[in-house]
């Protein structure tokens, strides 16, 4: 399966389409991570807030790959922003990865007043070697513009919720003017609202796809990257298989005008701590 890679802006090479882990348990988590990495998904996601991070270090010890085959990703909780609890934190999610050195970490959420020295943590680890990358998420322009000018790395990747009824332009718009990649979270806006809508079915119908599958190709269409997550084996491999068709430049128009509301699934993050 030819999946697209994007170079991020430290040269480091990530696939355009990740698999998720958000609310996958254990032993369904670790399944689930290895019936992914079957469809042809080589990079995973998760998140010392999820709970998995050891059935999902196990499912890719397990998967039959080279590490140097899957692109990991994980990201630092809340509770644990501030330099020295940074470093525990990443120390701990390491070892319940078993893994020497992570692909991706990023801050989960922005919070108020510590990000700028849990940065300063992850500069260091990414300096010694101990990250290939190192990202935010959930930051809205001010964070970045603070997270940047306080700082020496400019973040690789931010990864926001992102689906067809949310409108995240000036953010996105700020990553993009600083060579900063833009991850969507919840892309299928969590299997709600956005999967019946008509506008998306009809367009799945003209190209003999899924809805799921439409607005996943919309996303990377918008230059985004994607990290859908299932359970279940089918849609695990539906949500990879989006490569063979192209939207028009009128379907994307379409799909774009449905952020009316700019519904959001997950907390704001300008409140959410």
């Amino acid at each position: 399966m030819n999946i697209p890679k994007k170079e991020l802006s430290n040269g480091v090479v990530i696939p355009m389409i990740g698999f998720g882990t958000w609310q996958l348990e254990q032993e369904s988590c670790y399944q689930s991570v290895l019936d992914a990495i079957e469809a042809g998904y080589r990079s995973i996601d998760t998140a010392k807030a999820y709970n998995n991070e050891e059935y999902v270090g196990r499912a890719i010890k397990d998967c039959g790959l080279d590490r140097d085959e899957i692109f990991v990703t994980t990201k630092l909780w809340n509770a644990d922003q501030g330099y020295e609890s940074t470093m525990a934190a990443f120390e701990l999610s390491m070892s319940k990865l078993c893994l020497d050195v992570l692909d991706l970490y990023l801050i989960h959420w922005p919070g108020r007043d510590r990000f700028v020295d849990t940065w300063k943590a992850m500069e260091k680890l990414y300096n010694e070697g101990r990250i290939r990358a190192i990202g935010v998420s959930n930051f809205m322009v001010h964070h970045l513009e603070q997270l940047i000018g306080n700082t020496s790395v400019v973040p690789v990747v931010n990864q926001l919720e992102s689906h067809p009824y949310l409108n995240q332009t000036a953010a996105e718009e700020f990553c993009v003017a600083n060579g900063i990649l833009v991850e969507a979270w919840s892309p299928l806006m969590s299997g709600k609202t956005a999967l019946g809508d008509p506008v998306i079915s009809g367009i799945a119908a003209a190209h003999s796809k899924t809805s799921a599958q439409v607005i996943l190709n919309w996303h990377i269409n918008q230059e985004r990257r994607v990290i859908p997550r299932s359970s279940n084996q089918n849609r695990i491999r539906e949500n990879i298989d989006i490569f063979d068709f192209e939207l028009t430049v009128k379907e994307v128009d379409a799909i774009n005008s449905l952020a009316v509301n700019n519904i959001r699934t997950g907390p704001n993050p300008d409140t959410y701590l």
